[in-house]
C-alpha cells in the first residue's frame, strides 16, 4: 500500500481532510447526528460465498451505546454495550449473560476503527491524527489517507477519495489468539441521503484482503429518540425475546 507524501504535510492537512470529508456528508448536519436507527441484512462470508444471512437491526446512542439484534434461520441474538459494560441474549440457548472482558475490548475497538468516530473527534484526547499521503485507489483514482494513533499504540487509517473526500475505508491490524497479525478493512458504498446527511447503507469487511462480511442498511433513522430502556439487561429470557418497539 504505497503513499507518497509531499514534504512539510502534516496535522494540519489531515484535519483539512477530515473537515472535507465532513463537509462531503453534510456539514452540521452530520456532525450533530446524536443517535441512529439502522435496519438491514447481515452476510457473513466464505470462500465466495454466503455462509450466513440474518435481519438486523440497529439502535446507537453515540458515542458508545448501542444495541444490536439478529434475526434468521431460526436464530435470535441481541447484544448490547453502554461503555463499559454489555449483555448478550443467545436464543439458542436461552440465556442471558453479561460481556467479557474480550467481548467488551471488542466493541470498543469497533468504535476506534469508525468512521463516526473520527469524524466527530469522539477520538480527541485519546489518539493523535496525522497524514499520511496519497494511495492509488483505481485506475486514474487516488485517495487521501490519515492515521489516528491511540495512546496504547493501535493504529487506524482511513481513505478518502482526493477529488471530493467522499469516504472510502478504513485499514488496522488486530491481533489473533496466536499473537498473529490479521489485516481488516472496511470499505464504505452506496452513500444515501438521510434527511441532509449522507451516510453508508453498504459496508464490506475484507480480512486479510478476502471479503468476510457485508453489512447492508435497508434503512437508516437519525436523531430519534432512542429509550433507555432499550439498553438494560433484561430480568428474564421472556423479556429478552420480546419485540423492542423504538
Amino acid at each position: 500500500m504505497g503513499c507518497t507524501t509531499a514534504f512539510g504535510q502534516g496535522d494540519n492537512k489531515a484535519a483539512d481532510i477530515v473537515a472535507k470529508a465532513v463537509q462531503d456528508l453534510g456539514g452540521d448536519r452530520y456532525l450533530n447526528v446524536k443517535s441512529q436507527l439502522g435496519r438491514g441484512h447481515y452476510s457473513v462470508l466464505k470462500k465466495g460465498g454466503v455462509i450466513s444471512f440474518q435481519a438486523f437491526s440497529d439502535a446507537i446512542v453515540f458515542p458508545e451505546k448501542e444495541r444490536t439484534e439478529f434475526k434468521g434461520g431460526g436464530s435470535h441474538t441481541v447484544q448490547v454495550n453502554t461503555g463499559d459494560t454489555g449483555w448478550i441474549f443467545d436464543g439458542d440457548q436461552e440465556i442471558i449473560k453479561n460481556q467479557n472482558a474480550n467481548q467488551v475490548a471488542g466493541f470498543k475497538q469497533g468504535i476506534r476503527t469508525s468512521l463516526d468516530n473520527l469524524l466527530r473527534g469522539y477520538w480527541k484526547g485519546q489518539a493523535d491524527l496525522s497524514y499520511v499521503g496519497r494511495r492509488q485507489a483505481s485506475l486514474g483514482k487516488r485517495n487521501d489517507v490519515v492515521r489516528l494513533t491511540y495512546k496504547d499504540g493501535f493504529a487506524v487509517e482511513f481513505e478518502f477519495a482526493a477529488d471530493d473526500g467522499t469516504p472510502q475505508k478504513a485499514l488496522y491490524t488486530r491481533h489473533d489468539v496466536n499473537g498473529g497479525d490479521i489485516k481488516e478493512e472496511d470499505h464504505y458504498a452506496q452513500f444515501v441521503d438521510v434527511d441532509g446527511v449522507k451516510l453508508p447503507f453498504i459496508i464490506d469487511r475484507f480480512t486479510d484482503g478476502v471479503q468476510s462480511s457485508r453489512i447492508n442498511y435497508d434503512s437508516i433513522e437519525i436523531n430519534k429518540s432512542i429509550p433507555e430502556s432499550v439498553f438494560a439487561k433484561p430480568a428474564s429470557v421472556k423479556d429478552a425475546k420480546k419485540d423492542i418497539k423504538m
